[in-house]
């Protein structure tokens, strides 16, 4: 069975003494692509079984514990609104499951009680989440964080600005890696970088195309050079803002501004400023939400169509759509689904990609004791040894 010569094969390499990038990465990647990395289904968490009926392989806990396979343990810190909670936490998951490392994961959401819910939901985290101090004893080898929903101006006056700092200052002493998404991108370098972030004159909203500027980076290995990523923004964190911190920029686009940085060390902090993660309807409920919006008279004009992501079917339909309604008028069920009929997803595969690079990364520099950051003989400061003086 490939899985189990693989295992066999990663642990003579190690007894060898091979853990540069080199021979052993060498060897990883010449099997990587032979089977996916299951998702173990270690709690009740209602996303497993959603997946598992898209198509996910999710291994059940006792299926797992008799696989001869390295378990990686990933945390998800969940800081989305109620409205968008479980699609996060499930957009997220469906990456990391979907990643071609040979290993079982374990993924661990949780989230921040000083974040305003409702019952409905603060019921739901309590039952199906983590809890962070947990988490801190038990250790992870990775960490996600998502975006959250604005509520105020400043950064510094959310409510999860602090519990955020202590999150991200445990995480800098104990996870090998921590994958950053949009606004806790930007609270994070402010809080680590001093850096500011910087209102756009509208909101960038849609698909856009980036490049990739450093194509000899590992997280970046075996990428198109070119891939769309949507975005849904009112802020931004610059190029040049990037660079005076000493991060490094991987990926960037002409209109969208950043999408990729990593920290001076090249690894152990990743910053995204668009939405990867995103589904393909993502876009239009956040469109179908303006809309209505727009039609309980919350605004004074129709909101515009989310840039490069409806074809021009799509367009006019929705144009159609507008002239011919009045505020205060339902919006009929075929609205979402006509529309929805004609989006295409241009960014999957590549999320995909840079995920399973970062998590097979994650795999060749962390330890096997959770609770101990990198193997050893891995520099802190240079995980991947590719850092620039």
């Amino acid at each position: 069975m490939v899985t189990g010569v693989k295992f066999r094969v990663e642990r003579l390499f190690n007894t060898l003494g091979f853990h540069g990038k080199g021979s052993k990465g060498s060897l990883f990647f010449l099997y990587s692509y032979t089977v996916d990395m299951p998702l173990v289904e270690h709690i009740q968490l209602p996303t497993f079984s959603r997946l598992r009926q898209q198509g996910q392989e999710v291994l059940s806990l006792d299926r797992a514990e008799h696989q001869d396979i390295r378990e990686l343990h990933i945390g998800i810190l969940n800081m989305m609104p109620d409205a968008a909670l479980e699609a996060t936490e499930r957009q997220f998951i469906r990456l990391v499951g979907n990643c071609n490392r040979i290993a079982q994961f374990y993924v661990y959401p949780f989230s921040l009680p000083e974040i305003s819910r409702s019952q409905k939901t603060r019921d739901y985290i309590e039952q199906y989440y983590c809890k962070f101090d947990d988490l801190k004893k038990q250790g992870l080898d990775a960490l996600i964080i998502t975006g959250a929903n604005p509520a105020s101006h400043l950064l510094e006056d959310e409510s999860f600005w602090q519990p955020l700092a202590e999150v991200v200052s445990w995480a800098n002493q104990n996870v090998a890696s921590t994958l950053c998404s949009c606004l806790a991108s930007h609270a994070i370098l402010k809080q680590l970088h001093g850096i500011e972030r910087q209102a756009l004159p509208e909101k960038l909203w849609g698909v856009f195309n980036h490049r990739i500027l450093e194509p000899q980076h590992p997280l970046l290995r075996d990428i198109n050079t070119r891939f769309d990523v949507p975005h849904s923004r009112y802020n931004e964190i610059s190029a040049a803002q990037f660079e005076q911190a000493g991060l490094t920029v991987l990926v960037e686009s002409r209109i969208a501004g950043v999408q990729m940085a990593v920290s001076e060390d090249q690894f152990r902090m990743i910053f995204f400023q668009g939405h990867p993660e995103y589904d393909i309807n993502s876009l239009l409920k956040e469109y179908r939400r303006e809309v209505l919006r727009y039609l309980a008279g919350e605004l004074q004009k129709a909101p515009v169509c989310p840039s490069n992501y409806f074809s021009s079917v799509a367009r006019q339909m929705a144009r159609d759509f507008l002239e011919n309604t009045k505020p205060d008028m339902p919006l009929p069920a075929e609205f979402e689904n006509d529309l929805a009929a004609q989006l295409d997803n241009t960014w999957g595969d590549t999320a995909k990609a840079i995920v399973s690079n970062w998590l097979g990364l994650v795999y060749q520099v962390t330890n096997l004791q959770r609770t101990r950051q990198f193997m050893d003989g891995v520099n802190p400061d240079d995980p991947l040894a590719i850092r620039k003086l």
